[in-house]
């Protein structure tokens, strides 16, 4: 039977986002319904292959979500999250997705004192679930929970059981967030080697800062799934962010991540909105300081040609350049903006002005709005000081 996902069976790169699963799982964060559905039409318009669209064993109101997500006929895959016994997979059919993922923990830690049982009852459990899900032509993920400290063979072996039972690929999760690149890298080149034929996906969280990093590493290894959320959103501190996978993964390594990063600025703002936060300036990829530019040096350089700072066009991830004035301005960053105002200055005239500049900004404590620098040089040429005493 044919599959959503067969289109991209050559794809070197796939995304599955798990921003209204995981995502919402951020404390203080809840979706309501239409926002949930917005975001995944959001998702889809940007060309994510697969969507984790909720848990449905938390009830009706997650259910009619679903449905309602199902409804819109979206070229993406839509995934509900299980754990893995028959009974949750039961109900993902009961809604219409085309795949599940089936979650259960592979450390000794978890297996002893989370679910109290033993590795043999995790074969068993996943063995059947994903035999059940599969005979109902289902697309089936398996997470390995807690995997970054599973015991390797362990691993190994229950990877094995996933693909001899029919499953289409294992979901690493690095559920505390303590891996880094290099140990992130030698696990998944290792995990590929050891069980061939089944797609390894990276779902990386971010309590060391490393998430993006861990999941590029794990796709360079071998993986060919990235499991992210938009903005990085995701339980403690956060999961790999869509967008700064998807760019780094094109920007470093020249990998095609084919989604449409002109519109990563709109959905990161309306998710992040939803989700009661702001989107901070500094955040890489969408962040406004991304290409604001005021440093004199720095200024100078991307005037004369953005390449000289700029790692790729603003427009690219739908940001706009922006040339801050203020104390560390140099006087070409004071001629392009006045340029907007039809002012041509001499580099004499700039110098003058650039030390009112300065003055000011210390003063306020901030950059200048382009307007105030207008204001500046009117006071320069009337020879008054309304501004700067």
């Amino acid at each position: 039977m044919a599959h959503k996902l067969d289109a991209f069976k050559d794809s070197r790169v796939l995304f599955d986002d798990t921003t209204l699963r995981d995502g919402e799982q951020t404390a203080g964060v809840v979706f309501s319904m239409p926002e949930k559905v917005r975001i995944a039409q959001l998702l889809d318009e940007l060309g994510v292959q697969q969507i984790e669209v909720g848990i449905p064993t938390m009830g009706e109101v997650e259910k009619e979500t679903i449905k309602r997500i199902v409804k819109l006929n979206l070229k993406a895959s839509l995934l509900a999250w299980n754990r893995a016994i028959v009974k949750d997979v039961e109900q993902s059919l009961e809604l219409g997705v085309d795949a599940v993922t089936l979650s259960i923990s592979v450390s000794d830690i978890q297996i002893k004192n989370k679910l109290q049982k033993d590795r043999d009852w995790v074969l068993k459990n996943v063995a059947e679930s994903v035999e059940f899900a599969k005979k109902h032509d289902l697309y089936v993920n398996v997470t390995a929970e807690d995997a970054s400290r599973a015991d390797f063979e362990f691993l190994v072996k229950f990877a094995q059981v996933v693909k001899d039972h029919g499953g289409d690929r294992l979901r690493y999760a690095d559920t505390l967030g303590f891996l880094n690149p290099v140990k992130t890298y030698n696990i998944i080149r290792n995990l590929a080697e050891r069980v061939p034929g089944l797609d390894i996906e990276m779902h990386m969280h971010n309590d060391l800062g490393m998430a993006v990093a861990n999941t590029v590493a794990g796709i360079l290894a071998g993986a060919r799934w990235a499991n992210v959320t938009v903005g990085g959103l995701g339980e403690r501190a956060g999961n790999a962010a869509l967008e700064e996978v998807a760019m780094a993964l094109k920007i470093s390594e020249g990998i095609d991540h084919g989604l449409d990063s002109r519109k990563f600025k709109e959905v990161v703002e309306y998710v992040w909105k939803a989700a009661g936060r702001f989107v901070v300036p500094w955040k890489a990829i969408v962040g406004d300081n991304v290409f604001a530019h005021e440093s004199g040096i720095h200024a100078d350089g991307v005037l004369k040609d953005p390449k000289n700072y700029e790692l790729f066009s603003p427009e690219e991830v739908g940001l706009q350049r922006k040339i801050v004035i203020g104390k560390h301005s140099g006087t070409a960053a004071v001629i392009a903006v006045l340029r907007k105002f039809g002012v041509e200055l001499d580099k004499e005239e700039a110098a003058e002005i650039l030390q009112r500049v300065r003055k000011y900004s210390m003063e306020v404590k901030r950059p200048l709005m382009e307007q105030e620098l207008y204001f500046l040089y009117q006071d320069y040429k009337s020879g008054l000081n309304v501004l700067v005493g």
